[in-house]
C-alpha cells in the first residue's frame, strides 16, 4: 500500500477559474480518507490529479517517496470506480473484471485465479457468468469494485461511486466497503458530497470548499469540532448564530446576538481560532439534535418561536421554529407530541452545547 502526499496544489481552468488552491494532504497508508465538500469545490479535480488525469498547475503528488506529480496515469498503479461505472454492458461480470488483466497480460488460471477471489471479496460468485446488465445497481458497483481490485493496486480512488444508488442501496453499500476496506486494507481516497457517508465510512475527512480545504480531522473532530462556520453548517443540522462577544467571566462568555439578545457559551467549547476579547465577532453554533423543549421556569438562552415547518423521519421530528433570530432547527426525539404548524415552542439552546467558531469575512 502507499501514503499519498499533496503539497500546493493548485489548478485552475478557462471557464471555472481556479477550482484547487493551495492545497496541502497527508494521506496515510492503509486510511479511508474522503475529500467532502459542495459540487464544484474542488474534491473530484483533486482525485483525477492524484489518478494522472489532470496536471496540477503548481504543486506536487507524491506517492511515498516517488514524486508522480508529472507521471502518466497507467504508471501510477491506481485503481479507479467512478460515478458511471463504465462497464461493458455485452460481457460477462468475469470478462468485465478481468479486462485489465488481460490488458497487464495477466492470462489463463492466474487470472481465474485473481477473478475468483476478488468476487468473492464483493460477494458476486455466483454471478460470475452473468452479463453485467441484468445485474442490479449495487451488483453492477460491486463489479466496477471488484475490476478496480482485481490486479491489487497500491491505492483505490472513488469518485461518488454511489450516487445513482438509491438509499437502502446506498447503506448496503457503505457496510460492504468499510468491510471491504478492513479486508484488503487497501489506502483509498473517496469523494462524496454526502456527509452520511464521509461520516460512515472514513478514517478521516477532508472538508471543502471553494478550492481550499477548511478542515481536516477524524468524522468525530469535523462533526463535534468544526474550526470553520462553513464547516459547522455543511455538516448536520445546526443553527448558525452571528454574536459579539460582550463578557467573559470564570468560563462563561456572554454573546450579544443580532436582535439584541444574550446566549451564553463555554469559552473552552470553541474552535482555537476563536478569540473571546469583549467586542470581537464570532459565531455560536448549536445542533439541532441538542436543541431540547424548555422546562418550566428556565430562563438561560431560551428561545420563543413559531412552528414553521416539520417532518415526520421515523427516529425523530425534524422541525423548523421562526424566532427573533431567525429559523432554528430543532430535532425531537422520543415520545414528543408531534407539533403543527403554527404551534408556539419554547425551546432552550444549552449552554454547554453552543460551540463558537470564528466570524467569516
Amino acid at each position: 500500500m502507499v501514503s499519498v502526499t499533496l503539497h500546493n496544489l493548485h489548478k485552475s481552468f478557462a471557464r471555472s477559474g481556479t477550482v484547487v488552491n493551495g492545497l496541502d494532504l497527508v494521506i496515510e497508508d492503509g486510511e479511508f480518507f474522503t475529500l467532502l465538500g459542495p459540487s464544484g469545490c474542488g474534491k473530484s479535480t483533486t482525485l483525477r490529479m492524484i489518478a494522472g488525469f489532470e496536471e496540477p498547475d503548481e504543486g506536487t503528488i507524491h506517492f511515498d517517496e516517488r514524486d508522480v506529480t508529472f507521471a502518466p496515469a497507467n504508471k501510477r498503479d491506481v485503481g479507479l470506480v467512478f460515478q458511471n461505472y463504465a462497464l461493458f454492458p455485452h460481457m460477462s461480470v468475469a470478462k468485465n473484471v478481468g479486462f485489465g488483466l488481460d490488458v497487464r497480460g495477466v492470462r489463463g488460471a492466474e487470472a481465474d485465479r485473481r477473478i475468483g477471489d476478488v468476487l468473492a471479496q464483493v460477494g458476486l460468485t455466483a454471478q460470475r457468468d452473468a452479463r453485467v446488465d441484468e445485474l442490479s445497481g449495487g451488483q453492477q458497483q460491486r463489479v466496477a469494485l471488484a475490476r478496480a481490485l482485481v490486479f491489487r493496486p497500491q491505492l483505490l480512488l472513488l469518485d461518488e461511486p454511489m450516487s445513482n444508488l438509491d438509499a437502502k442501496l446506498r447503506l448496503e453499500m457503505r457496510g460492504a466497503l468499510r468491510d471491504l476496506h478492513a479486508e484488503t486494507g487497501i489506502t483509498s481516497v473517496y469523494v462524496t458530497h454526502d456527509q452520511a457517508e464521509a461520516l460512515a465510512m472514513s478514517t478521516r475527512i477532508a472538508v471543502m470548499n471553494t478550492a481550499v480545504v477548511h478542515q481536516v480531522g477524524t468524522p468525530d473532530e469535523v462533526y463535534s469540532r468544526p474550526l470553520t462556520a462553513f464547516v459547522a453548517g455543511f455538516l448536520g443540522r445546526n443553527n448558525l448564530l452571528a454574536a459579539t462577544v460582550a463578557t467573559v467571566t470564570d468560563g462563561t462568555a456572554t454573546l450579544v446576538l443580532g436582535n439584541g439578545s444574550m446566549l451564553e457559551a463555554r469559552t473552552a467549547n470553541a474552535a482555537p481560532a476563536v478569540d473571546f476579547t469583549p467586542g470581537n465577532r464570532v459565531v455560536a453554533t448549536v445542533r439541532a439534535e441538542s436543541v431540547r423543549v424548555a422546562a418550566d421556569g428556565e430562563t438561560t438562552n431560551v428561545v420563543n418561536g413559531t412552528v414553521a415547518d416539520v417532518d415526520f423521519i421515523g427516529y425523530s421530528l425534524s422541525c423548523e421554529l421562526d424566532s427573533d433570530l431567525g429559523r432554528i432547527k430543532v430535532d425531537l426525539t422520543g415520545s414528543h407530541r408531534r407539533p403543527e404548524r403554527g404551534d408556539t415552542m419554547r425551546v432552550v439552546l444549552p449552554v454547554d452545547a453552543v460551540y463558537t467558531v470564528p466570524a467569516e469575512d
